[in-house]
């Protein structure tokens, strides 16, 4: 089925070869969650998981299930999008983000997290592309900046006092002619054997989207083997500093790039009245506090590690 696409959600996922599971993970203005996982076994057997569209808000931690059992094929899935989650209704006079802001606990006091049936074993060694970068960055400056993303979660940077736990790598591995393998459309194409972060076209409304091929491990979460990170910047500007001029016009890199590092090493979302951690599922303009890593992040990470 080499080049068939499946597509959920207004995403979409080429077909990998037998004995593997591909992920995309979107990072949308409006909060709302996209994405999806197929999964083809060793004897072609081809199945999804729908995790990432249709995660409910943990308040605790969550992980999800290391093997994904195939209850469902692929023709179960429909090439139209699925309805999203409904908010439930504001009271009078209060729009869904104040609620939702008024709701939502510290960063140091919110311990929620989801994670992915994803984790990076060894070294996660990536690439810079050589197109254009976000924010309008010379290559150098990009690589400060997505190399510090990385570093954010690997170390888990914090303000809360919580110590490094978390005993995942990264490796710089220099610039490449290769693209990240995620499309104009929002879909996970073949991928290329290399973790390639980069700035382009994506579908409307993705802010940033991260496409993820793993091996299954029998013992534990899956096995991180590629891990592409595009920004969109056909749709939204970025900035390298939201200053007061800021005005709603941009998105901040450093708070987008550490959001997709956290999808990257195994993070997954957390939705409505979780606002302050990195892996809250809205991406707001101006907003820095993705930047640094909440209670729950630090939590979801050390679960995974």
């Amino acid at each position: 089925m080499e080049g068939v696409v499946v597509t959920y959600d207004g995403t979409g996922i080429e077909m990998p070869e037998a004995d593997a599971a591909v992920s995309i993970d979107v990072l949308a203005e409006d909060g709302t969650e996209h994405g999806f996982t197929l999964i083809v076994t060793s004897d072609g057997e081809v199945s999804y998981d729908l995790s990432e569209a249709n995660t409910e808000s943990p308040t605790a931690g969550e992980d999800r299930a290391d093997v994904v059992s195939p209850w469902l094929t692929v023709g179960d899935l429909t090439e139209e999008s699925d309805s999203p989650v409904s908010e439930p209704p504001a009271p009078d006079g209060l729009e869904v983000a104040e609620v939702d802001a008024a709701s939502s606990p510290g960063e140091c006091q919110d311990g929620a997290y989801s994670t992915l049936d994803r984790k990076e074993y060894g070294i996660y060694n990536w690439y810079l592309g050589d197109g254009a970068c976000p924010a309008g960055m010379t290559r150098s400056q990009a690589l400060e900046y997505f190399e510090g993303s990385i570093g954010r979660i690997t170390a888990g940077t914090n303000n809360c006092g919580l110590t490094d736990q978390v005993p995942a790598k990264s490796h710089y591995a220099g610039t490449t002619t290769y693209e990240a393998d995620v499309s104009a459309k929002g879909t996970c194409t073949a991928r290329d054997g290399k973790s390639t972060w980069d700035a382009g076209d994506l579908a409307a409304g993705a802010v940033a989207s991260t496409c993820a091929w793993t091996w299954p491990n029998p013992v534990g979460k899956n096995d991180l083997r590629e891990a592409d990170v595009r920004f969109n910047i056909a749709d939204f500007d970025f900035t390298r500093n939201p200053t007061s001029t800021c005005n709603g016009r941009y998105h901040d890199v450093l708070n987008t790039s550490t959001h997709e590092a956290g999808h990257v090493f195994g993070l997954g979302h957390v939705g409505s009245g979780h606002l302050n951690l990195t892996m809250y599922t809205k991406a707001d303009r101006c907003e820095v506090k993705k930047r640094t890593l909440g209670k729950g992040d630090v939590m979801g990470l050390r679960s995974i590690y």
